[in-house]
């Protein structure tokens, strides 16, 4: 028998994280670092992604490769692709953790452009990257796909409808790609609930306060909650995990 500690290393893979710049994906690019996988950090802005690069092979001893990456561009993402296989020759893992919130008035302003921004962001451009990335792990050795949601997918309210639609398509897609390349190729959907990032500094401290009372933890989420789900999912250690739903939420959707 494989011992435990074993089924979390991840030593000589690749990993792509997308978003990872920050909050969340930051987190996870520097858990999957220090499992001992060569990272890719993808996000719009290549300075932030050089920062982040240099900071997880500071902490880890490992290679990080900063990649500029607009995932709501088809032609960004498979620039994306290239650049990994280029470089790498390989992805093991490919974490859909890229996503955008915009606030707006109410639900006749949303326009259009906002509608679609969210939805390439959230949605489209991670159905691209998986396509591209899954047939080629299918091709390979195999791998893992994990997408980055919300637990606001399942129970949607009015402030974040056009978000919630999207990663709800999200939901789909990974439940879609769980049976696309089985048994070589796994995708999983880890559903985290209020966390604090970007998106949820927005709502202003009051509601971020609410956020914490209401929850059976006391506290919304911080980005190192991801770590170990997604380091589980990524590894050996899931290898029969297929399809699964995985709330990352402090217990708030329990009822679900």
């Amino acid at each position: 028998m494989t011992a435990p500690a074993e089924l979390f290393d991840l030593t000589g893979r690749v990993a792509v994280v997308t978003g990872g710049s920050r909050g969340i994906g930051r987190a996870v690019a520097e858990g999957l670092a220090r499992a001992g996988a060569h990272v890719v950090v993808a996000s719009r802005k290549l300075a932030a992604c050089e920062t982040a690069a240099k900071e997880i092979e500071a902490a880890t001893g490992g290679r990080a490769l900063p990649v500029a990456c607009h995932v709501g561009s088809w032609d960004d993402c498979d620039r994306l692709v290239e650049t990994v296989y280029d470089e790498f020759g390989r992805c093991d893992v490919l974490i859909n953790n890229a996503g955008m919130s915009p606030l707006y008035e109410s639900l006749t302003s949303v326009t259009r452009e906002l509608y679609d921004k969210v939805h390439a962001v959230n949605a489209s451009g991670p159905f691209r990257l998986s396509a591209l990335v899954g047939e080629r792990m299918a091709a390979g050795d195999g791998g893992s796909i994990v997408n980055v949601t919300t637990a606001g997918s399942l129970r949607p309210n009015p402030s974040d409808l056009p978000y919630a639609m999207a990663k709800a398509g999200l939901n789909a897609l990974t439940l879609g790609l769980a049976g696309s390349w089985a048994p070589k190729v796994r995708a999983n959907l880890v559903l985290p609930g209020a966390f604090d990032t970007d998106i949820t500094r927005t709502w202003g401290e009051q509601a971020r306060q609410q956020a914490a009372r209401i929850n059976p933890m006391g506290r919304i989420g911080v980005p190192a909650d991801m770590v170990g789900v997604c380091l589980f999912l990524a590894s050996d250690a899931s290898g029969y995990v297929n399809g699964a739903q995985i709330l990352v939420d402090g217990g708030l959707f329990r009822t679900l």
